[in-house]
């Protein structure tokens, strides 16, 4: 069973990211948000194993902003993924400074999908508010340090 601190920081992570969703969603209306039905069609659309339907918060389609009303995919290989990544911390250079979780699975689906896969780096701090939208590949350019940390349920 989780610590008590541990769901703390899960509920304050949760709060973050939906922080951010709601930035994005206000700020930019390219992306959008896929509900649980939306996001398992995407996944099959893409020809993806659904192992991989929690690799991705948003998604974009060219053509499409989040005031329409419903959304017909035609041509699958123009959806691109949106995994978000979020701070509150003061970062005037985003993404640089940015410390981030992320799952073999986000990595995997990046590397399938190429620049069709996007990791957004969203700082929610009142003097660096924004985000920066970066490939695979891009991010791989900028990484620092990357370890591996196993995950492990009893």
């Amino acid at each position: 069973m989780a610590s008590e601190h541990s769901y703390k920081i899960t509920l304050s992570n949760n709060k973050t990211e939906k922080q951010a969703i709601d930035h994005l969603l206000e700020h930019n209306k390219q992306f959008l948000l896929p509900t649980k039905e939306g996001r398992k069609q995407i996944v099959t659309a893409l020809g993806l194993d659904k192992k991989y339907s929690r690799t991705f918060d948003l998604f974009m389609l060219p053509g499409h902003t989040n005031e329409d009303q419903e959304i017909t995919v035609e041509e699958a290989r123009e959806i691109i993924l949106i995994e978000l990544k979020t701070t509150q911390k003061y970062l005037p250079n985003n993404p640089k400074g940015f410390f981030f979780g992320a799952t073999e699975n986000e990595f995997d689906v990046a590397e399938m999908l190429g620049d069709r896969y996007k990791f957004c780096f969203v700082s929610l701090h009142k003097d660096s508010l924004g985000h920066c939208l970066l490939s695979v590949v891009e991010l791989e350019r900028l990484i620092v340090n990357k370890r591996t940390q196993f995950q492990i349920n009893l």
